[in-house]
């Protein structure tokens, strides 16, 4: 943990607003006066560290290829390092426990959070899990219950990526080949599985309303993902699963919206300037004043890169709510997202042009380069 200290100099986004009065760090927490030795650092911008609420990049470091990496937890060590390159100070994993196999599949899910188990408490960045269960994995639920509960999983979002249309259609299933390889099996056993779980869809319903129970119960936050109707997010809210994650027609925010559910959006849409699937586009659901959180999704830049460009049109208090306060609301974490006295020392240095210069977690520096790195050293 780095001595106490304090800023000068820089533009500092407090909950009331933009100001240059100095910030204060003592002990991991923001604090009052001017602790320890002054950092100065004219013409920055000093901001709440960012809490990525989904994000599936841990991907490329944990199996960039196959057989590339065989000890999951030095993937993580490389992976806190890129979230800490590109300000973020709290990370919610979205790992998958789905049918479709490999990196997505209970085995590795199991090593996964295994992994970010025996790497806690390595590194002030904060690293949290989110289960994805494919709802139609029926047979699975009681490993799933479990694993939450041995690894202390604290949220689960529900989906279904089966190709039910052209199940239902008896057409070629897309991408049939390509998945199958991935998951280990051949075409013929994949397209077996996933018409054998299609055939148990009636049994769903019922089954998923009890495991969400269940996992409720627990204490787990729940969401779904991909709602495509306002009858589908309804559905879902009746299970107790609250987190509309991105939702993909404007019927579905509107009505996560009217009920109070959390919003979830992609930052990389925002990017994009709209979704690369014909969704709706999240910087709509931002102006609508309906978006809860951005999240990463596959790009860990994309928070900072859409907050501060949504900056320049809803300006830079509510746009960089949307990466900090809004997810640490949603995921419960009161002691973060804010820079205010008393909470953790979550901070991430930018220049004027957004470029990141340092980021603090917990009053541990976990990233700092060129001047701000020579203004911490002088």
């Amino acid at each position: 943990m780095l001595p106490d200290f304090h800023i000068t100099g820089a533009q500092v986004l407090r909950p009331s607003g933009s100001d240059d009065a100095p910030l204060g760090v003592a002990g991991g927490r923001i604090v009052a006066g001017t602790p320890g030795r002054a950092v100065a650092l004219p013409g920055w911008r000093v901001l709440p560290g960012i809490v990525d609420i989904h994000g599936d990049g841990f991907e490329r470091h944990l199996a960039p290829r196959r057989g590339a990496v065989t000890d999951l937890r030095r993937g993580l060590r490389s992976l806190e390092a890129e979230l800490a390159a590109n300000g973020i100070t709290t990370a919610v994993l979205a790992q998958f426990w789905s049918w479709e196999g490999g990196m997505r599949g209970p085995e590795f899910a199991l090593a996964m959070l295994g992994a970010l188990a025996e790497v806690h408490g390595s590194f002030a960045t904060t690293l949290l899990a989110q289960l994805r269960v494919e709802t139609h994995l029926l047979e699975d639920y009681d490993r799933i219950e479990a694993a939450v509960a041995r690894f202390g999983v604290r949220y689960v979002v529900f989906n279904d990526h089966l190709p039910h249309a052209a199940l239902e259609a008896g057409r070629k299933v897309p991408r049939l080949t390509g998945q199958a390889l991935k998951s280990g099996r051949s075409p013929a056993a994949h397209l077996a599985l996933i018409e054998a779980l299609h055939a148990r869809r009636a049994e769903v319903p019922e089954a998923v309303a009890g495991l969400a129970a269940r996992l409720r119960a627990r204490g787990v936050l729940l969401g779904s993902h991909d709602d495509a109707a306002a009858e589908g997010r309804a559905a879902w809210r009746a299970r107790g699963a609250a987190i509309a994650e991105f939702p993909e027609t404007s019927a579905a925010v509107e009505a996560a919206a009217r009920a109070g559910d959390p919003v979830v959006m992609g930052a990389p849409n925002v990017m994009r300037g709209g979704s690369h699937a014909g969704k709706i586009a999240a910087a709509e659901v931002v102006r609508a004043g309906q978006c809860s959180a951005l999240a990463s999704d596959y790009h860990y830049p994309a928070p900072r890169i859409a907050a501060l460009a949504l900056a320049e049109e809803i300006g830079l208090q509510a746009a960089w709510a949307l990466v900090s306060s809004g997810p640490a609301g949603v995921l419960g974490l009161d002691d973060r997202g804010r820079l205010d006295a008393g909470l953790r020392a979550d901070l991430v240095v930018v220049d004027p042009a957004g470029d990141v210069g340092a980021v603090i977690s917990g009053g541990e520096m976990r990233y700092c380069a060129g001047a701000v790195a020579r203004a911490f050293i002088a």
